[in-house]
């Protein structure tokens, strides 16, 4: 590995005295170190996009949190550049060290004392209908359905990549949405709730956690349906394979409805959108020094009143 991507968490106030020692030491050991926007002006080096790193990098070193990272992560996957993660933030759930770590860890790096570790990546594809068929009474969309026929198609696709999940959700409103929700085609249920949250198991630590979702090793390929605050008792979540299609069409108008990917970003819904969360054609892959223990990690990492001490 010669050339080394930066991303830093401009946020983090110790983290421009890190990544200037990391740029230093690196640049003494004959690699050459882009460096990603906003930080390419605090170490006195041109900005570079994520999309740029990616595709002319080996690796790409993240210092900040889990959300830096899931942001990196996004963008440099496509490309199969590893990340390695260096936690300046507060959880550090999917970063590899601690900040005294980093020098080591790229030491250990460049000698080739590393894994690849892969994880599965989720691809939410929105297609939209413009003129609102789905939610209209049955007689006016048959003869909306008749009117199209005829007519050059209106549909829109937009597709979205995430490393958690996908999550379509309520706004501000305090009312219940409803999901009509399918796997591969078979009709599942009409979730009345908050919102739904399809994860992968990289995932199953995040929002999922938070909404009474199981945990699952990272190792496993599967795909998690989370409801959130359903209005029914028999409402649970499911886990299915990984090569599964999940289906979900909005049914509530009016009302704001978002699809919301690793938390990060997203858009609006209006009813009858039909959002297909499916496995995404990459992975991101994510470079461990040490054997990886998962239940160490969650005693490590989620005792919360250890972590704040």
């Amino acid at each position: 590995m010669r050339r080394f991507g930066l991303v830093v968490n401009p946020e983090k106030e110790e983290v421009w005295r890190i990544a200037a020692t990391v740029v230093a030491w690196l640049e003494a050991q004959g690699i050459a170190v882009r460096v990603g926007a906003p930080g390419g002006a605090q170490l006195s080096r041109p900005d570079y996009d994520l999309d740029t790193l990616g595709r002319t990098c080996d690796c790409v070193v993240v210092l900040g949190g889990d959300g830096t990272l899931l942001q990196s992560a996004r963008a440099v996957a496509p490309y199969g550049v590893p990340l390695f993660g260096v936690n300046v933030g507060q959880l550090g759930f999917l970063t590899e060290v601690e900040a005294a770590g980093a020098l080591p860890g790229l030491q250990r790096i460049l000698e080739g004392n590393y894994v690849v570790e892969e994880r599965m990546m989720l691809q939410a594809t929105v297609e939209r209908e413009n003129d609102g068929e789905f939610c209209q009474p049955t007689g006016v969309a048959n003869r909306l359905a008749l009117r199209r026929q005829n007519s050059p198609s209106n549909e829109r696709a937009d597709v979205y990549t995430a490393l958690n999940d996908a999550v379509i959700t309520k706004g501000a409103f305090a009312r219940l949405i409803h999901l009509e929700t399918y796997v591969d085609g078979e009709y599942v249920e009409t979730y009345s709730a908050d919102g739904l949250i399809v994860a992968t198991p990289t995932g199953s630590t995040a929002y999922s956690l938070s909404a009474g979702g199981p945990l699952v090793a990272p190792e496993l390929e599967l795909m998690l349906i989370t409801p959130i605050c359903p209005h029914t008792l028999s409402a649970r979540p499911l886990v299915i394979p990984a090569a599964s299609t999940v289906r979900v069409v909005p049914r509530s108008t009016p009302g704001e409805v978002m699809l919301t990917m690793d938390g990060q970003y997203g858009r609006h819904l209006t009813c009858g959108d039909r959002v297909l969360v499916r496995r995404a054609p990459f992975g991101v892959r994510f470079l461990r020094l040490n054997p990886r223990s998962f239940y160490r990690v969650l005693r490590e990492k989620l005792k919360e009143p250890e972590r704040l001490r």
